[in-house]
Order: structure tokens, then sequence, then C-alpha cells
């Protein structure tokens, strides 16, 4: 199971070159990351409130070809792995061409730690939220 989540990249992105910087991706992923986790029915939001955060401990992007300002682009998110403690998240980033095709432009992926809000120790979502935790391992994917 993963996520699509559509976006056109806008001119504040952008260099001179109307090639969106680098700099975008990891925005990006956190915009898939959002949009997937609200597929199990809860968001960042709530999560917080239950005392979870989610602080990003490694980031991989492979840069392909450039987005382009206007180009629409799909972020495909999907959860790769899961533990009482962390989680990973792989994207792939592409462009909805003008006949309906795509061209992926570029991939990555996100860990994360499951830490306490206030303390900000390590925590185990598993025993916190459990539902989500059987949710989210249900459908991990580890190929897109």
């Amino acid at each position: 199971m993963h996520s699509r989540t559509k976006l056109t990249v806008r001119y504040a992105e952008t260099d001179q070159m109307k090639i969106a910087h680098h700099s975008n991706y990891p925005i990006w992923y956190e915009m898939g990351r959002a949009d997937y986790i609200k597929m199990f029915g809860t968001n960042y939001k709530d999560m917080e409130k239950s005392g979870i955060i989610t602080p990003l401990v490694n980031l991989n992007c492979h840069y392909g070809l450039p987005a382009l300002y206007d180009d629409e682009l799909i972020i495909r998110t999907w959860c790769t792995m899961m533990t009482a403690a962390r989680i990973e998240f792989s994207y792939s980033v592409k462009r909805i061409n003008k006949d309906g095709t795509e061209t992926e432009l570029g991939y990555g992926s996100t860990q994360h730690a499951f830490v306490d809000a206030k303390t900000f120790k390590p925590c185990n979502v598993k025993k916190r939220l459990p539902e989500l935790y059987e949710k989210i391992n249900q459908n991990i994917k580890y190929f897109e």
C-alpha cells in the first residue's frame, strides 16, 4: 500500500533556470509521509497529542531528472520497515506527463525514531499506539 501525493512545482521552489531546488525533495517527502499516515486514520498532530514525535534520523535522496517550474508531480510513499522504536519510508518522485504517463525524477528514503515528546527518549510505539503499529506493519512494502 502506498500514498499518492500530487503537487505542482511552484515558482518559489525553483532556481533561475526554473529547476526545482534539491532542498525541496525532503519537503515533498514530508508531504507524502503525512498523506501516508492519514491512510491509517490518524495524523502527525494526533500522534503528537498522544505524546509521540518522530524525529528524522536518516535521509537519502537520489536525483535523476530535474523537476521544472509548473510540472505536475506525484510523490508515492510507502513504509519499508517498522519496529517498536523506528520507522522507514521510501519515496518515488515522478512527473505526470501531458499524455498521462509518468517519468521518474528521483527517489529516496527517510528513517525516523519514535520518541516521547516530553523526554525525547525513544518510546515503544507498539505499546503506545498498538492499532497504528499493527495497521502500518500489515502494509509494509519492501520494493515499489
